[in-house]
């Protein structure tokens, strides 16, 4: 019989193109947090995020506005009240792209290379 890790293990190996292919999804997004002109791609940054979450059947999913940039928010509590508490903070936002012809692919066309 296979442990959770094993399992866990398993089934990433088995949707490894779809991790890959929802992570280029993302990487598509030029969130430029510095740049204004990146606001709304910003806001689009925080509704894939919000929309994984939920896919993920996380709870009490958030998306709250703030006066520069969304902050995402979810909860995923069915794991049992013997499991530890994970918080996980990260952010969608990246840095600006330039300059541009150091790029060998365009900033925000995810390649896969070696």
């Amino acid at each position: 019989m296979l442990g959770n890790i094993e399992n866990a293990i398993l089934f990433s190996q088995g949707h490894r193109l779809d991790f890959l292919s929802n992570l280029k999804e993302f990487l598509k997004i030029p969130s430029v947090s510095t740049s204004p002109q990146h606001a709304s791609d910003m806001i689009r940054a925080a509704q894939w995020v919000s929309e994984q979450l939920t896919q993920m059947n996380f709870s009490g999913v958030q998306i709250f506005s703030t006066p520069r940039h969304p902050i995402v928010y979810g909860e995923y509590l069915k794991a049992g009240k013997e499991k530890p508490v994970v918080l996980i903070y990260g952010h969608y936002d990246v840095q600006p792209a330039e300059p541009l012809e150091l790029w060998e692919s365009e900033a925000f066309d995810p390649t896969q290379r070696g």
